[in-house]
């Protein structure tokens, strides 16, 4: 991932989402006409989550939002984070409402999940699976990929929380 406004992408990862920055690499671009900074945020776990810094002027302007810089609806393209629990969860998503990122919730059935925009437009999601998959979920999932059109499902149940201003 890149992004255009590196403070407000570490405060959002490290304040909102609650990843601590924990490493940063810069050097010259690939092609020696710039400079980057690689940076990095543990997610936990032993996970990391790494952001580019670019400052190379012979690289063209760019939307760094993963979804819209493609040109596809923000909900296509998006980071999903494991959530430990339904509690973990409520916990992140009052983290990010008290930063002011609004948040939408769905409950998927299986799992529930929080979403929210990180500073570059792209969607971030929190989600915590509420049941163990079974054979027949496994059974489902091939014959939905081999469908020509499968059936479809209806909506999940969502509720949207707004941050409150500041």
């Amino acid at each position: 991932m890149a992004t255009r406004d590196l403070d407000a992408t570490c405060r959002f990862y490290t304040e909102a989402m609650g990843f601590p920055l924990v490493k940063v690499e810069a050097a010259p671009t690939l092609e020696q006409t710039g400079w980057a900074r690689h940076v990095f945020f543990d997610t936990g776990d032993g996970q990391l989550f790494a952001v580019w810094d670019l400052h190379d002027d012979t690289i063209p302007d760019f939307d760094p939002a993963l979804s819209r810089g493609l040109g596809l609806p923000t909900w296509v393209n998006h980071i999903a984070f494991a959530s430990a629990s339904l509690d973990d969860l409520a916990g992140r998503r009052q983290r990010l409402l008290d930063h002011g990122h609004d948040v939408i919730e769905i409950d998927h059935g299986w799992c529930t999940s929080i979403y929210a925009n990180d500073p570059n437009g792209t969607l971030v999601e929190f989600c915590c699976t509420t049941r163990a998959f079974t054979a027949a979920d496994v059974d489902e999932a091939h014959r939905l990929v081999a469908a020509t059109e499968p059936p479809l499902g209806d909506t999940p149940p969502f509720e949207i929380f707004e941050a409150n201003p500041a």
